[in-house]
């Protein structure tokens, strides 16, 4: 891997953030009725929509542990170790400061709600135990991924042990992170695992990529690898447990979502990978390098973040089909315009808090 960026990554990334922007609208605004999970259609959009999270969980660690790495082969990895601690804390608060409802606290209401996990705090979290990780193995890079490796498989396979998991006995902002009880998107388990699995794609990339063939070779790997987690990781899980006896095992093939999304995952990775040279410069490209600002935006006019006046307020469930897609179209274009037009990158957001951190500490 040379030092130009990954577009392939951009491509995913893009592919991703469209992917989350007509699911949420048609999630939130279509109407009950039109749930027909005997239908083709609403399945297959059901199926794509759900590879949505594993992408971003699995970019981000591949991205945030690639640039650790290559940082610290220069020996100077400690500003991009600050600089990853800032951007997983701002992703945490910005996660939280999308659920607020400011005019409500006005009116002195101040709703729990707004203390529920949803992907930027997980992603962040992520950053931040990476970062963690990075710092006590960067002198052992075959242990590091041996370790990253091992912590993905352990996030998935004991999945059952917290799948319905209630906490009483801790305080909302900590038990949120690890229960969907309260009403938590996301929980950091199993979704870090997605987060570990692409930081050790990013070792492998960083020890082998400037090799003859690399490229070829990854890519086909990416598509044997999906292939068998898609249809071949239940049996084996199974298989295992046959092996073993350890009940875990069953109890994870029988409920295989997980192994099996990460391969669509790398499918999707040998897809783009294998056209990354028409992607270069390509406006796919460029809606790859705004995610977190498309993420913001869509969020704001879609939920109604900070005033509780959103599309949902007036929309809400109250669709058919046709409406559905023809608004999900224009709110993808109407979403990515007002991200170009005000934000160039993902650095937009970034730059912005940092600026009010600076005139805070002056």
């Amino acid at each position: 891997m040379n030092s130009n960026r990954l577009y392939f990554i951009d491509a995913v990334r893009a592919f991703a953030i469209l992917m989350m922007l007509q699911g949420h609208f048609i999630d939130t605004l279509i109407d009950p009725v039109y749930r027909d999970k005997t239908n083709t259609i609403y399945i297959i959009w059901s199926y794509f929509r759900g590879i949505t999270a594993p992408v971003f969980f699995t970019i981000s660690g591949l991205v945030f542990t690639y640039l650790l790495l290559r940082a610290h082969a220069k020996s100077d990895d400690r500003p991009r170790i600050k600089k990853g601690l800032f951007r997983g804390l701002l992703l945490i608060l910005i996660g939280y400061s999308l659920r607020v409802n400011i005019l409500s606290w006005f009116d002195g209401y101040f709703s729990p709600y707004f203390l529920v996990i949803d992907v930027l705090q997980c992603i962040g979290l992520s950053l931040l135990i990476l970062v963690c990780l990075h710092v006590l193995f960067k002198h052992y890079s075959y242990l590091f991924s041996v370790v990253l490796f091992s912590i993905g498989c352990l996030c998935f396979v004991t999945e059952p042990l917290y799948r319905d998991l209630v906490i009483d006995n801790l305080p909302l902002i900590i038990a949120n992170y690890m229960t969907q009880a309260n009403g938590s998107v996301f929980t950091i388990l199993p979704w870090f695992g997605y987060s570990a699995f692409g930081a050790f794609l990013s070792t492998v990339f960083f020890r082998h990529a400037h090799r003859n063939r690399f490229k070829i070779f990854t890519i086909i790997t990416f598509f044997i690898v999906g292939l068998l987690l898609m249809y071949c990781s239940t049996w084996f899980l199974l298989e295992l447990y046959e092996f073993t006896g350890i009940e875990l095992l069953k109890l994870s093939a029988d409920y295989n979502y997980l192994f099996t999304r990460l391969g669509n995952v790398l499918i999707l990775f040998g897809i783009f990978y294998t056209f990354e040279r028409f992607l270069k410069q390509s406006i796919i490209a460029r809606i790859g390098e705004k995610t977190l600002s498309i993420y913001v935006i869509h969020f704001i006019i879609l939920f109604g973040s900070f005033t509780g006046y959103g599309l949902k307020r007036f929309f809400n469930q109250s669709l058919n089909p046709v409406e559905s897609i023809i608004g999900a179209l224009l709110f993808i274009v109407g979403v990515c315009i007002i991200s170009f037009f005000y934000a160039r990158t993902n650095h937009f957001v970034y730059n912005l808090a940092r600026k009010l951190v600076d005139l805070v500490k002056k």
